[in-house]
């Protein structure tokens, strides 16, 4: 792990810690079990999101299409669990869907070399409207039994998501750090002209990043509508600005080829506490983005700066974080 990096996971830690104290004395009431659950459940799909996205901002792209898809995807999972498709093969289904997606993204930045902010934007405005019209903005409603918190209760529910997802971030962090995928995908951001030269498919690098985050994607889409009996058509919007801002805060760097998931995980928790906890210190939610947006601000300039009196060397080395 570079310096850099861990001294941002430091200071995330100590924020959280300072956060939590300060709740703590002012505000007990923040960490009553209801409300934990409730920020758990909340947040968990986010956190999956991002470490999908933690990928792709390390690859040396981005991607903003994740709310629209995640609304695709959300409504997939509710109409094919009311046509009675099972459990297993439904989660196949929007997982394969999400993947769908990412892929069409991966194949455009990829293969035809359209800059990923322009793909994921025309697919971002282009999905949400082609969901729009084809469900006429309806919800989906009256889902079944069997749907609900995925065949569990609601009282095991949180303990085995939130298990799955520390097991993921956990897979995901070793992956990247052991398989020769995850170098891989270091190594491309870092210098994709490098990573050419020692025999790398940059293509198909970026092709499979975007395709594996769309996976994610639809994943969380079924974590998130499984605690409800009915979803919206227009879920997930604003959701890509959670993603980018807490994989940004999280301490990736936007050109690439740095980051970590423990910093990813770090960011979702700070940026997700912000909104709840403001309410129970009796402060206007009204500031809740404007504390995020200043937190986003405050970690791109300090990348900045670093980066700026980072020795010449480091950067025509393409040096890369230990992906941990």
């Amino acid at each position: 792990m570079m310096p850099s990096q861990g001294r941002r996971e430091r200071s995330l830690a100590i924020a959280l810690v300072l956060l939590a104290a300060s709740l703590a004395i002012v505000a007990p009431g923040f960490f009553s079990r209801d409300n934990l659950i409730d920020l758990l459940l909340a947040n968990t799909p986010v956190l999956i999101i991002s470490l999908g996205a933690t990928l792709v901002v390390v690859s040396g792209e981005i991607d903003i299409s994740v709310g629209s898809v995640f609304a695709i995807c959300s409504v997939v999972a509710a109409l094919v669990s009311k046509a009675g498709v099972p459990l297993p093969a439904m989660t196949l289904l929007v997982v394969l869907s999400g993947a769908a997606f990412g892929a069409l993204n991966g194949a455009l930045v990829a293969w035809l070399r359209v800059p990923s902010i322009v793909v994921t934007l025309a697919t971002m405005v282009g999905l949400r409207d082609g969901l729009r019209w084809a469900t006429q903005g309806a919800w989906v409603q009256d889902l079944p039994a069997s749907f609900q918190w995925l065949g569990t209760s609601q009282a095991t529910y949180p303990v085995e998501i939130g298990a799955l997802a520390a097991l993921l971030v956990a897979l995901m962090a070793w992956g990247a750090r052991h398989l020769a995928a995850g170098r891989a995908v270091y190594a491309t951001g870092s210098s994709a002209s490098a990573a050419r030269l020692v025999g790398l498919d940059v293509r198909q690098v970026k092709f499979w990043v975007f395709t594996l985050a769309g996976a994610l994607t639809g994943a969380s889409a079924i974590v998130n509508a499984a605690r409800f009996n009915q979803v919206p058509s227009n879920s997930g919007i604003g959701l890509e600005m959670k993603v980018v801002a807490a994989v940004v805060v999280g301490g990736a760097v936007i050109t690439g080829g740095r980051a970590t998931f423990t910093g990813t995980v770090l960011g979702v928790a700070l940026l997700s506490a912000i909104g709840p906890a403001l309410t129970f210190l009796g402060v206007s939610a009204y500031w809740e983005r404007a504390i995020q947006g200043a937190i986003i601000v405050a970690a791109v300039a300090a990348d900045a700066l670093r980066t700026r009196h980072r020795l010449p060397l480091d950067g025509a080395l393409g040096r890369q974080a230990d992906p941990t």
